[in-house]
């Protein structure tokens, strides 16, 4: 078998059969290929049975590419391999031994929203209110309990708070209602194997015989089951192969332990460690700013990416005024990168909390360039979003049966379908809206809320009025008590919408519904470019893993950003940011852009990061900064800056000029606003008083 095209390394990988071996891969360092050549060599050149392989990787993607590789190296021998996620593998154990673990051969698989289900039927039969007892929050703690393998006896131990009384007892219901139905989710597809074979040694012994050569992709990212299955599986043999990089550890929300990988040695004490450090992929620049940043990671490997790629350009580093001078940045860039002749599909835009997203799209939008957002939705598609606008627009229109039926029960306030159907009936039969047809129940109650949020619109900014939407709705006590990670990235978004809120306020001086719903409908139609495959990218950081882009921007370089504000008290957590930031960095292939602001308006609120000290740890010399004189210091009057310090005096019947709307007459005058009626096509307009673009004429 040819091994040319293997470096030292990877060749050694391949060719050492002999014990536990442990492959530190580094970014673009080649492991998919060492692991596929590896699997090829066992079978034609040692004359390893394609039976007693099992190879395991992370997601279906991650499997189909492994198989589609070996099957360019092995052609049809492809088919007797086992090449699986954890959970499938997991599932054919439980398929061929379900009568020892008690269940019948039709057991049913329950995905995350059958669980949900059941945990929102037990907590009913048991009384609790869904709103205190947030159904979405147990599934995930009694998930996260399973995959820790602690059971619903050990977790009594945890149980100190009343609410963590109720999750021990839900789980207990949780795990008799399954066992009873039987069925099975997710987590047990890797517990039930591990019960398996604890319970039966006979039928461990089985599976060890079977499969005598065992290589495991990503190990990094293994949660404690998932490491147990392994070592289960291996530990006769000892033919273990794991494939991973502890700097590339980025998954602890889920469960992951990056010191499964860093624990290998002390499990299989005549382990070998192999180190990958050949990167194809990059510039030696962008690696040596890499290992820069990762070596203040105290819990790591040792290791040094290096290239034969050249030194390449110097990463450039960007101090904006604002935010939306660095998005301004950033489309300066890619139209340079354009008419250099790059493609849009081989740049990224990388951030990370999703909300950053928002000012980068309106930017794009505005210039015409195709993007799409990578691992999430487009920040006007979100569902939460969506559901705000909704209510934005049936507060200003209540004919609106599109954003009616949108919230009329979101969050979940017991009105069904029968419900909507009466409704519906009614309105049509008498020609009136939903809404004038609402007359009692609970959707009177919803009908209630609004015309209290009507009256309240009357007299407060735009960016109040989100803040009552989300406290008088429910929406933001809902995701509150959610306590998930998904949640969590809701509320953000939620809270960014204020940012979009504050921005037209500060803008304009205008606090008009109306206005401010018609400006959002012209940015947030984005439909135009998605069929597109040649798309600018934007995505987080946790979705980038696994890609790669010639041109790489990393925006929001901040302390409390990026690292994130949730992770500064644990240093532990630091770390994790710090691995996220060599992800980031290992994913530009030619060209490097790290871009902050010295002010951003997030979440609403105007604030003054400090810069990330990912920065500090990046080499000056491997750096090109934006000097003194090329910072945008002569600037437009800035949003904050937009208002007089003294109030002004208005009186109704005075006549004043708004630099937009002409000249009107203020008509209303209350302690921080103006009504002023304009001539035709404006209309009246409520103003705020200190407004820059407003004088008395």
């Amino acid at each position: 078998m040819n091994l040319e095209d293997l470096n030292d390394k990877q060749k050694e990988a391949v060719l050492y059969n002999d014990g536990p071996l442990l492959i530190i891969a580094g970014a673009g360092a080649g492991k998919t290929k060492t692991l596929t050549t590896k699997i090829a060599f066992l079978i034609e050149e040692k004359k390893v049975s394609p039976y007693s392989i099992l190879a395991i990787t992370f997601t279906n993607k991650a499997a189909k590419e492994m198989k589609d590789r070996l099957f360019s190296q092995i052609g049809s021998e492809i088919k007797k391999l086992t090449v699986s996620t954890f959970h499938s593998f997991g599932l054919k154990i439980l398929r061929e031994n379900f009568e020892r673990l008690g269940y019948n051969k039709n057991f049913v698989i329950m995905d995350s929203d059958d669980s949900l289900t059941v945990v929102k039927k037990i907590l009913k039969d048991m009384g609790y209110d869904p709103k205190i007892y947030n159904p979405r929050a147990i599934r995930n703690k009694i998930s996260s309990c399973k995959n820790e393998r602690i059971t619903p006896s050990q977790y009594e131990r945890y149980a100190v708070s009343d609410y963590e009384k109720v999750i021990k007892e839900v789980y207990e219901k949780y795990e008799l209602k399954l066992q009873k139905n039987n069925s099975v989710d997710f987590d047990d597809l890797l517990l039930l194997p591990i019960e398996l074979f604890e319970r039966h040694p006979d039928v461990l012994a089985q599976y060890q015989e079977l499969y005598q050569y065992i290589l495991i992709d990503e190990y990094q990212d293994t949660n404690e089951a998932q490491y147990i299955l392994t070592r289960l599986l291996s530990e006769k043999n000892r033919h273990i192969t794991c494939v991973g990089d502890d700097s590339q550890s980025i998954y602890s929300f889920r469960g992951a332990n990056y010191k499964n990988i860093l624990n290998f040695e002390k499990d299989y004490r005549d382990a070998k460690i192999i180190l990958l450090e050949q990167n194809y992929r990059s510039t030696s620049t962008i690696l040596d700013a890499a290992n820069h940043v990762i070596k203040n990671n105290k819990q790591r490997k040792d290791k040094n990416l290096w290239t034969a790629r050249g030194v390449g350009e110097k990463i450039k580093y960007y101090r904006a005024y604002n935010e939306k001078d660095e998005a301004e940045y950033i489309i300066e860039n890619i139209k340079e990168l354009e008419k250099a002749g790059v493609e849009y599909k081989d740049i990224a835009v990388l951030y990370r909390t999703n909300a950053q997203s928002r000012v980068v799209e309106e930017a794009m939008l505005k210039e015409n360039l195709p993007y799409r957002v990578i691992g999430s939705f487009y920040f006007y598609s979100r569902k939460e979003i969506k559901d705000l606008i909704a209510y934005l627009r049936l507060i200003h229109n209540s004919q609106d049966n599109v954003s009616l039926l949108r919230v009329i029960n979101t969050p979940k306030r017991g009105i069904g379908l029968k419900t909507i159907e009466t409704l519906t009936s009614i309105a049509d039969d008498n020609e009136i809206s939903m809404y004038e047809a609402i007359t009692s129940g609970k959707e009177l109650e919803f009908k209630n809320l609004i015309e209290r949020l009507k009256e309240v619109a009357q007299n407060i900014t735009l960016t109040e009025l989100i803040d009552k939407v989300l406290e008088a709705s429910g929406m933001k006590q809902e995701l509150e008590s959610e306590k998930s990670l998904e949640a969590e990235v809701r509320l953000e978004n939620l809270e960014e919408f204020k940012s979009i809120t504050k921005s037209f306020e500060e803008r304009e001086g205008l606090i008009s519904l109306e206005d401010f719903l018609l400006e959002i409908s012209l940015i947030s139609d984005v439909e135009e470019y998605k069929e597109d495959p040649n798309r600018i990218n934007l995505m987080t950081v946790h979705s980038v893993k696994g890609l790669e882009f010639n041109h790489v921007f990393v925006i929001g370089m901040e302390e409390g950003i990026f690292p994130h504000m949730n992770s500064l008290m644990e240093s532990s957590d630091v770390e994790e940011e710090r691995r996220l930031m060599y992800v980031a960095i290992t994913r530009a292939k030619d060209d490097l852009h790290l871009v902050n602001a010295r002010r951003r308006t997030l979440f609403g609120k105007e604030q003054i990061n400090p810069v990330s000290r990912f920065i500090a740890e990046i080499p000056q010399e491997l750096m090109m900064t934006n000097s003194e004189e090329k910072q945008k210091e002569e600037k437009p009057l800035q949003a904050g800056e937009m208002f007089r310090e003294e109030n002004v005096d208005y009186q109704v019947g005075d006549f004043v000029y708004h630099e937009t709307f002409g000249t009107g007459k203020v008509v209303e005058v209350t302690n921080t606003l103006v009504s002023v009626a304009f001539k035709h096509p404006h209309g009246i307009k409520k103003l705020m008083k200190n407004h820059k673009k407003l004088s008395k004429v």
